[in-house]
C-alpha cells in the first residue's frame, strides 16, 4: 500500500477555509455531485493529485451533518480521502452514516450519468442504497436546475414552432 506521503505527491494543494470551500464545490460540481452532498465544516486544507484521481479534504474537528432529504445522519470524519472520476467517488475514507444504531462506513457514491434522477452509496460490503439527487441539492442550486429544465422546454418550443 502506499504511503501518505507518496499518495499525495504532485497534489494540488488548497489551504484556509474560504478557498477550500471554493475548491471542494468546484470539485463536486467538476464531477458531477451537487454542491450538498459533502456539507463539510471549517475546512483547513483540501488536496487534489490529478494523475490519480486522489483527494482529501481536511477539517478541523469531525462533523455530522442531517440530511433531512433522505433522514439520514452522516458523519465526516476530520479527513475524508477519495479517489475521484466523473460521476463517482470511490475507496473513501472517513464517511459514515447512521443506519438503525449502527455506523455504516461509505466507501463510495456514484452516479450513473448525467440524466440520473439518483445517487448511490456503497459500503465496503458492497451493500447499497440510492436516494434522489435533489436531497443533497443546495437551494440555489435546485434554482439552477430548475430553470435549465425551463429553458430547455422554452427552446424546444422555440424550435417547434419554427
Amino acid at each position: 500500500m502506499a504511503s501518505k506521503e507518496d499518495e499525495r505527491a504532485g497534489a494540488e494543494i488548497v489551504s484556509g477555509h474560504e478557498a477550500c470551500q471554493r475548491h471542494s464545490i468546484e470539485l463536486l460540481e467538476e464531477l458531477g455531485f451537487p454542491r450538498g452532498v459533502m456539507p463539510l465544516k471549517e475546512l483547513v486544507e483540501c488536496g487534489r493529485v490529478r494523475e490519480t484521481g486522489f483527494v482529501w479534504m481536511k477539517q478541523k474537528k469531525p462533523y455530522e451533518h442531517f440530511f433531512k432529504g433522505t433522514n439520514t445522519r452522516v458523519s465526516y470524519a476530520a479527513e475524508v480521502t477519495a479517489y475521484v472520476e466523473k460521476f463517482k467517488m470511490k475507496k473513501m475514507s472517513g464517511v459514515k452514516s447512521k443506519q438503525m444504531m449502527l455506523w455504516v462506513p461509505i466507501t463510495e457514491m456514484s452516479i450513473e450519468d448525467e440524466k440520473s434522477s439518483k445517487i448511490y452509496f456503497k459500503t465496503p460490503m458492497g451493500i447499497g442504497k440510492s436516494f434522489p439527487i435533489s436531497a443533497f441539492m443546495e437551494e440555489e442550486e435546485e434554482e439552477e436546475k430548475e430553470d435549465e429544465k425551463k429553458k430547455s422546454v422554452e427552446n424546444s418550443i422555440l424550435v417547434v414552432h419554427n
